[in-house]
């Protein structure tokens, strides 16, 4: 093990610093004064998005703690980025510890007051656990748990946080894409949308399907992903890692502050799972190793082909409205495209649908599709806009594109991208923190998400199991 310094504090100081930073930041009365970031084995880019940005209430120093490796590397080349741009450099100032007792020696060593935790989801129930029962909040990259049996741990460690009045909470950046938000606004609204509709199997109230490409760049570089992102037991299948957003947001938009009950408002009617095939040339690229580490060797067939079970699809019943959520991963998009997001909201007078095709330039938009009078509707929407939205969003506005369609034209001011939702997702953590205003909503409801998720990769695997 050793101690490495990659900012501009020297790493021989490191321990003394522990202490130093601990007394600094307290106020008289003893309680922390500044909010600080400790960040846990960084193996997902995401780790790194939620520095893109200064904040005023935490601290500028930040402490990693992490095995040696490509992982914590290239987190720290991603600060260093950040540090060194032209517009808007941040001024973080990196500690790190490296060793392969790291997560004991945060646990014992408690430089910050928050844990950030994205990479390896195989390790993330435990790590979570173990730091609320610690007395340290947790912001968790999606997803906290990718198995059944890890439910439980999940229930507990919220028990416990509440307990040692810490705060548990996962980065659910979607809520922050302009379309999603617009949807969830206009469905709230009686005269546009009516009442969400119950659905069917067949034509669910809610549909939700989200396309992913593994080769892909993020802040302009081609994206290295590590090659355990390729491994289910590390990673979790695809119907618990970005399925959990959208589950996440069938709650969050259709049932806006209510508290769902995992035990009595979800009912898992199908599920289903397949792979995405990738050949040692697109697996290289990706991770830039030249073959398969030994643990990916049980999903690589005869001639070579590494399968993935990324993709799934969950039929259910919320609160006895049908939802439907899937994800598909691809190996890269086609020149000009990325990742896309489609989503249907039913009502009794309008549907809500976002579309992020090629007719829309792969960037999302919003489009409302009447069951009423048109000319009725058309006054109704454009009124409902004047009168409510532009308070709220001005510039937006709404236009005819065919007899019973309107599109919503937002202004790019909102589209701050995907990479800018991890600061915004920060900043609503670091208010609860500071303000203890989280609702009482937030914490029933990601226990049903994952309830959500995890019963349904159960269910899809029996079903493997009964077909063959």
């Amino acid at each position: 093990m050793k101690i490495l310094n990659y900012g501009l504090m020297i790493g021989i100081l490191l321990l003394l610093s522990y202490c130093e930073s601990g007394k600094e930041n307290k106020s008289q009365d003893g309680n922390i004064g500044k909010i600080r970031l400790m960040t846990l084995d960084p193996g997902h880019f995401h780790a790194a998005l939620v520095q893109k940005k200064m904040y005023d209430n935490v601290d500028s120093i930040v402490w990693i703690y992490a095995p040696e490796g490509k992982d914590v590397e290239m987190h720290i080349d991603r600060i260093r980025g950040f540090n060194t741009r032209k517009e808007d450099p941040t001024s973080w100032i990196e500690k790190v510890y490296l060793g392969p007792d790291f997560f004991e020696r945060m646990l014992k060593e408690k430089p910050g007051n928050v844990m950030v935790v994205s990479g390896n989801n195989g390790k993330k129930a435990d790590y979570i656990l173990k730091a609320v029962g610690q007395g340290i909040s947790v912001l968790a990259d999606k997803p906290m748990i990718i198995l059944p049996e890890e439910f439980s741990m999940l229930e507990n460690a919220f028990i416990q946080a509440s307990a040692n009045n810490v705060l548990l909470y996962d980065i659910m950046t979607e809520r922050y894409e302009i379309t999603t938000i617009l949807q969830k606004a206009l469905s709230q609204i009686p005269d546009v949308f009516g009442t969400l509709i119950n659905g069917t199997p067949e034509q669910p109230a809610i549909t939700k399907e989200s396309v992913h490409h593994f080769f892909k760049y993020v802040s302009g570089n081609a994206l290295i992903r590590p090659a355990w992102y390729f491994d289910v037991q590390q990673q979790g299948e695809g119907l618990v890692d970005v399925t959990t957003h959208l589950v996440d947001l069938v709650q969050w938009e259709c049932f806006p502050e209510q508290i769902i009950n995992y035990k009595k408002d979800i009912e898992i009617v199908t599920a289903r799972r397949w792979t995405t095939d990738l050949t040692p040339d697109q697996f290289q690229r990706v991770t830039g190793l030249n073959a398969y580490p030994d643990y990916l060797l049980k999903d690589v067939d005869e001639e070579g082909i590494l399968k993935v079970y990324s993709n799934g699809e969950i039929l259910y019943k919320i609160k006895d409205v049908y939802a439907k959520v899937s994800v598909i991963w691809k190996y890269q998009a086609p020149e000009g495209t990325g990742d896309t997001h489609y989503s249907v909201m039913r009502g009794s007078k309008c549907d809500l649908i976002i579309r992020q095709g090629e007719a829309e330039g792969y960037t999302p938009v919003l489009y409302l599709t009447a069951k009423m009078d048109t000319a009725e509707f058309g006054n109704i929407i454009s009124k409902v806009i004047d009168k409510d939205l532009q308070k709220q969003f001005p510039g937006i506005s709404v236009k005819m594109i065919s007899d019973n369609e309107w599109k919503v034209d937002i202004p790019d001011e909102y589209k701050v991208g995907h990479e800018a939702h991890f600061s915004q997702v920060t900043e609503k953590f670091l208010d609860y923190l500071e303000n203890k205003n989280m609702p009482g909503w937030e914490v029933p409801n990601m226990l049903a998400k994952y309830y959500t998720t995890t019963s349904a990769l159960k269910l899809a695997k029996a079903s493997d199991q009964s077909i063959q």
